[in-house]
């Protein structure tokens, strides 16, 4: 045990603590008892609370251990996530805008609320609140096994023969206190802390990202040392993996970054830091500067080949890389910094997941179909037990599962996530889709992309041991939620046809053409916010 480095984190996890806590009192409002306080921070954020939170939000524990870890196990196959988190940015900008301007004309605070009244299908905006609550689930135990990586390093919970409960307790007691200010604070919590938490990755990775190489001798050296391990055989008997991608690996590198791209912000969590935004020019001005994140991205994932050339010990986990690279190559103070920076990467998110599957559940399955009468402080309280239920699920999965393929507990999120987008972007911009062909069309990529997941078979995992298989007619490999999205498409349109030529009866639409280029002072839109923060009040007032 570090117990320099194990110092350094716990003052940290305190501090962090302690502030998500505090942040319960942060921009207050005289009636917090509702769900737009807790579960989207009052609407109030401006650009750099919002730029802070969606970075929290998006660049999580995944960011900081999986990412890597797949590059060090693998190669190029693990740089996937660079080029998605580039392409993702124009592609919201084109509908961020408006799902914020049609949401806060009709206090919106799920994309499954906004589903219902554009299709006038409850059981449409059901099937999209499920599949975000199930697709957040993994993501969420993505978060926990990043923390307990750094507290295996740390040599926090004693080894493989320990008792399970003395080994996962650690994990369990950043788990309570994760769930205890986000039960208290809600979405102001993981706000606040996203500083925090922002500010120690820029850190490292500006420290990381000159130092190791220095002491490695040089990229030229890393990319020789990389290079060659890659040629060595991996369990299969084949190459272990790929400097660069060759051209048997680039239908799959280009599908799985383009679903990735296409699925990053139909997360729910997504869509709660996108809602809790003060205004729609909020929301566009953070796809221009949020492309920032994508360059440290881009130097974190450098650290894989790093700790190939370093010769890591990983004890046959690729998630340890990381944390361990750190442990070897940095003074135990600024190790214990690192760390930090990984176990607030992944409290941050996994407040905000939590927090977001929470609304869906109290808006479209509690208030929908449980108690259709439920008043603000009733869905206030029952959001926040059912995030606190959310974190229990999450948990289950880091205890049972394979925790050394973490990576694919996203993957596997983003196929089922991606199915909603149909639902989500196409009723953004088109009322032509039949309310039942969507619900077809889901159902088809749902039972796709999870059966042709199941049978994916990895050397550790019999079931969900990547995300890739063949693509039906095309013959190459390829990113199973793309595929299965592509299915859902194609069976929404013909049966769209199908039923429009049917006559078969359409749903409501309670929006108008104006909801989606409507903002702030627009009649009708979110007359009850604060007035302007500093940030956002025009310069001289």
């Amino acid at each position: 045990m570090n117990g320099v480095a194990l110092a350094v984190f716990v003052f940290f996890f305190l501090a962090v603590t302690v502030m998500g806590f505090l942040a319960a009192r942060w921009r207050k409002a005289e009636q917090s008892a509702n769900l737009d306080e807790w579960g989207l921070g009052g609407r109030s954020f401006g650009t750099w609370v919002t730029w802070f939170l969606l970075g929290g939000d998006l660049y999580t524990a995944y960011t900081f251990v999986a990412v890597p870890a797949a590059i060090y196990a693998a190669g190029a196959a693990g740089f996937f996530a660079v080029p998605y988190t580039i392409l993702v940015y124009p592609l919201i900008f084109t509908f961020l805008p408006r799902l914020w301007s049609v949401s806060h004309k009709h206090g919106y605070v799920t994309t499954s609320d906004f589903v219902r009244g554009r299709f006038g299908s409850k059981g449409l905006s059901l099937a999209v609140a499920l599949t975000g609550i199930l697709a957040t689930m993994p993501y969420i135990a993505l978060q926990l096994v990043g923390i307990q990586a750094v507290l295996d390093v740390l040599g926090i919970g004693g080894g493989e023969t320990t008792n399970w409960f003395v080994k996962d307790l650690p994990l369990l007691i950043a788990f309570a206190v994760l769930a205890a200010y986000t039960y208290s604070s809600g979405l102001r919590a993981p706000a606040l802390i996203a500083f925090v938490k922002d500010g120690l990755i820029y850190l490292v990775i500006a420290v990381a990202i000159i130092y190791i190489p220095i002491k490695l001798g040089g990229f030229d050296a890393i990319f020789d040392s990389a290079g060659k391990a890659f040629e060595q055989p991996g369990p299969t008997g084949k190459p272990r993996g790929e400097l660069a991608s060759g051209p048997n690996a680039q239908w799959a590198y280009a599908t799985l970054a383009l679903g990735s791209a296409l699925a990053l912000f139909m997360y729910p969590h997504s869509i709660t830091a996108t809602l809790s935004s003060r205004s729609r020019n909020v929301i566009r001005r953070n796809t221009t500067i949020l492309p920032l994140y994508s360059l440290m991205l881009g130097l974190l994932a450098l650290l894989g080949f790093m700790a190939i050339k370093a010769g890591t010990e990983i004890h046959g986990n690729p998630q340890l890389a990381i944390p361990q690279l750190f442990e070897d190559m940095f003074p135990s103070w600024f190790a214990g910094v690192a760390f930090a920076a990984i176990g607030i990467g992944a409290l941050v998110p996994a407040a905000i997941m939590s927090i977001a599957a929470a609304n869906l559940f109290t808006r479209n399955v509690y208030k929908d179909f449980l108690k259709p009468d439920a008043t603000p402080a009733q869905e206030h309280k029952v959001a926040k037990l059912v995030s606190l239920l959310v974190k229990v699920g999450a948990l289950a999965f880091v205890l049972t599962m394979d925790k050394t393929v973490a990576i694919n507990f996203q993957l596997l999120g983003g196929i089922w996530i991606l199915q909603t987008m149909p639902s989500l972007v196409g009723g953004l911009f088109t009322r032509w889709f039949h309310r039942w062909a969507l619900l077809a069309g889901w159902a088809v990529g749902m039972a796709y992309g999870t059966l042709a997941a199941y049978g994916v078979a990895s050397p550790t995992q019999a079931h969900f041991g990547g995300s890739s298989r063949e693509i039906p007619g095309i013959g190459e490999i390829g990113y199973i939620g793309l595929t299965a999205f592509v299915l859902n498409v194609v069976v929404t349109v013909v049966l769209t046809f199908a039923l429009k030529a049917a006559k078969a009866p359409d749903g409501v639409d309670e929006t108008s053409p104006g909801d989606y280029t409507a903002d702030i002072g627009d009649k009708g839109v979110s007359p009850d916010l604060p007035p302007a923060t500093a940030e956002e009040a025009p310069a001289g007032r």
